[in-house]
């Protein structure tokens, strides 16, 4: 073997070596996927992919993003706040749901006015205030028929005493809310700090119908475009 031959593999091997060396960056999926590993990876998936659907269609994109995994009991931890940018987990925590859901899985939704039920589906967060249960946050959900009433339901994160460990271990469920996603008041507040301004969030459940039919799930650009130009005064 000649020399010049000699020279030529060992830079290929080495060459070889340093391409295997410097591995892909992960995907936001993976990243948030492995600082949250009791959130179902699918459950994750799909609120990143309607979060995406958004934001390809004309939504502004996001710092933060919450999910809210309604498949689990409330009491288990069901909330997971993530910082899209660090890729980092900022909180995994309880939340309630609605009176009329269920008891302690939630197993139906409403975006009726006094249903007193959860809703799931796509969420652009909006404003922070003071109300009756303190300091509060309002959102608008961005899917019609599913969550869109959600401003005019007063549906908002806020604090509440039945959302305790205490509470759980007493009747053996968190206690539950007129269908807002009701926190922890010693984490209400950073709860609603990270998410306030315009940030997302996705309410889960197994409902075959929603998972068929939702504009951002199955993403449809025109339709979804068209939705966020509507609404286009409070988001973001």
């Amino acid at each position: 073997m000649s020399s010049l031959f000699r020279l030529l593999i060992l830079a290929l091997a080495g060459f070889a070596v340093s391409v295997h060396a410097a591995p892909a960056p992960h995907s936001l999926l993976d990243s948030l996927s492995r600082t949250a590993p009791k959130l179902n990876r699918k459950v994750l998936d799909s609120a990143l992919a309607a979060m995406q659907c958004a934001i390809n269609n004309g939504s502004a994109p996001a710092q933060r993003l919450a999910v809210i995994d309604f498949s689990l009991p409330s009491s288990q931890r069901r909330l997971w706040i993530f910082d899209l940018q660090r890729r980092r987990l900022l909180l995994e925590d309880y939340v309630a749901h609605g009176q009329q859901s269920g008891e302690d899985y939630a197993t139906r939704f409403s975006n009726i006015e006094g249903s007193h039920q959860s809703s799931i589906g796509l969420f652009r967060t909006q404003e922070s205030y003071e109300g009756q249960h303190g300091y509060s946050l309002r959102m608008d959900g961005l899917e019609p028929g599913i969550n869109d009433r959600a401003r005019e339901r007063a549906i908002v994160i806020h604090a509440a005493h039945y959302v305790s460990p205490t509470w759980i271990a007493r009747e053996g469920r968190l206690g539950r809310s007129h269908g807002c996603p009701a926190v922890r008041p010693e984490v209400a507040r950073m709860v609603v700090d990270s998410l306030k301004g315009g940030q997302f969030m996705f309410s889960y459940y197994p409902d075959q119908k929603w998972l068929a039919s939702s504009l951002y799930l199955n993403c449809r650009p025109a339709r979804v475009a068209a939705i966020l130009a509507s609404t286009a005064g409070v988001d973001g």
